[in-house]
């Protein structure tokens, strides 16, 4: 026959529990830890990517910088700043002669109403468009007044400025009773 004796003054505690939690949280502590140790590893990588492509763009900025000086170097040379020159006028002659005056001087016609003569048009080309200053007579304020808004309506003219506006006082000859000076911008498009 057995018998069971328990001679121990405290009775038996098993750590089952406690050894299975903790093979459970170091399990994942050793997941989190490989997954962080591969974040690293790829986050260095890509770091050194980066470093060696800024390494490059550094040396290719470089190289193109030498280059800009000795073109700047070749262009800064007297015969060839000359050459420079002689083409900036050659291309503002053709620019010139490139715009549609006939067009310009169509569109005014359009907008000019009964009672309004151009005395005097003097057109300068800025660029893309046309700076034109106009004397104009009239023969009442009416018929300014309407110049100034078909001007002003119509897409060719624009950033109309009235100069000065008066009386005409020369010569009984002449049927304008106001003068107009104004300059606005001629763009066709």
């Amino acid at each position: 026959m057995r018998l069971r004796l328990n001679l121990a003054t405290n009775p038996l505690e098993t750590q089952r529990r406690f050894l299975v939690g903790s093979g459970l949280v170091a399990f994942f502590a050793a997941v989190v830890f490989l997954w962080l140790g591969w974040h690293v590893y790829t986050v260095r990588k890509v770091d050194e990517e980066f470093r060696t492509r800024t390494e490059k763009t550094r040396q290719e900025m470089a190289k193109l910088e030498v280059q800009r000086q000795e073109l700047d170097r070749f262009f800064h040379q007297e015969e060839n700043a000359k050459l420079h020159d002689r083409a900036a006028f050659i291309n503002g002659i053709l620019d010139a002669r490139s715009f549609n005056w006939t067009q310009m001087f169509m569109d005014l016609e359009h907008v000019l109403p009964a009672g309004v003569r151009v005395i005097s048009i003097e057109p300068k080309q800025v660029g893309s468009h046309v700076e034109v200053k106009l004397n104009v007579g009239a023969t009442s304020d009416e018929a300014a007044l309407k110049f100034l808004h078909a001007l002003e309506a119509s897409k060719e003219f624009t950033e109309v400025q009235v100069q000065t506006f008066a009386a005409q006082t020369t010569g009984p000859q002449s049927s304008d009773q106001k003068v107009l000076h104004l300059t606005t911008v001629y763009s066709r498009t």
